[in-house]
C-alpha cells in the first residue's frame, strides 16, 4: 500500500525549513537543496507550493509577521506591556528579526516584492498608534510612524546584537533585567505626553 500523502504537513514542513534556512543563511545563502532536505519534500514541490526562492522569503517573512501582529499587538494604552510582550516573543521567535536584517541587507531600501501587503501590515501599527494619540493617551509631538520605529527600534535591537548587550549591559539575569526596565522607560518617556 503506498502512503498517504499530507499536502498540508509537507507544506508546513517545507515552512518550517524555510524558515530555518532563511534565517541562518538570508536570501542569497539559502539553498533549495537544504530546505527540501530538512523538510523531506521533493524540491519540485516547493517551487509548485511556493514559487521561486524570492516568493518563498516573500511568505516566510509575511507569515512571521502576520504571527507577530496576532500574539503582540500595537498597545498605545500600556506601551510598557507592548514592549515586554515584543520582547518574550523576539526572546521565543528570533528567526524574525534575523529575516528582517537579512531582507534589508538583499533589498536595501529598494522597492520590497510584496511591498503593498507590507504597506498594509505596517498602516494598521501607525493607526493604533495614532488612535492613542487622538485619545491623548500618548504624544502627538512625534509622528505615529516615527513612533513605531523609534520603539520597535528600542526593544528589537538587544535580541538581533546579543554580543552588544552581553558587552556594554552584561550578561547576568540581573544585567538582562535592568536593560529591560531601561528599555521600557526609555519607550514610555517617548510617548509621554
Amino acid at each position: 500500500m503506498a502512503p498517504v500523502r499530507d499536502p498540508e504537513a509537507t507544506k508546513a514542513r517545507i515552512f518550517d525549513a524555510a524558515v530555518a534556512e532563511f534565517a541562518r543563511h538570508g536570501i542569497a545563502g539559502a539553498r533549495i537543496d537544504r530546505i527540501a532536505a530538512e523538510a523531506k519534500a521533493n524540491k519540485q514541490l516547493i517551487y509548485a507550493y511556493f514559487g521561486n526562492k524570492a516568493e518563498l522569503f516573500s511568505k516566510v517573512l509575511g507569515t512571521c509577521m502576520v504571527d507577530l501582529a496576532a500574539a503582540v499587538p500595537v498597545d498605545p494604552d500600556d506601551i510598557e506591556g507592548w514592549v515586554d510582550r515584543l520582547l518574550d516573543y523576539h526572546a521565543t521567535h528570533p528567526e524574525l528579526l534575523r529575516l528582517l536584517f537579512w531582507e534589508g541587507i538583499e533589498y536595501g531600501s529598494a522597492e520590497l516584492p510584496d511591498e503593498p501587503a507590507r504597506q498594509d501590515h505596517y498602516a494598521r501599527k501607525v493607526g493604533a498608534l495614532r488612535d492613542g494619540q487622538a485619545r491623548g493617551v500618548i504624544t502627538d509631538a512625534i509622528p505615529a510612524g516615527d513612533l513605531l520605529i523609534l520603539i520597535t527600534a528600542l526593544t528589537n535591537w538587544m535580541a538581533v546584537v546579543p554580543q552588544m548587550r552581553r558587552i556594554l549591559a552584561g550578561s547576568r539575569d540581573s544585567d538582562r533585567d535592568r536593560l529591560r526596565a531601561s528599555i521600557k522607560e526609555a519607550a514610555r518617556r517617548l510617548v509621554a505626553r
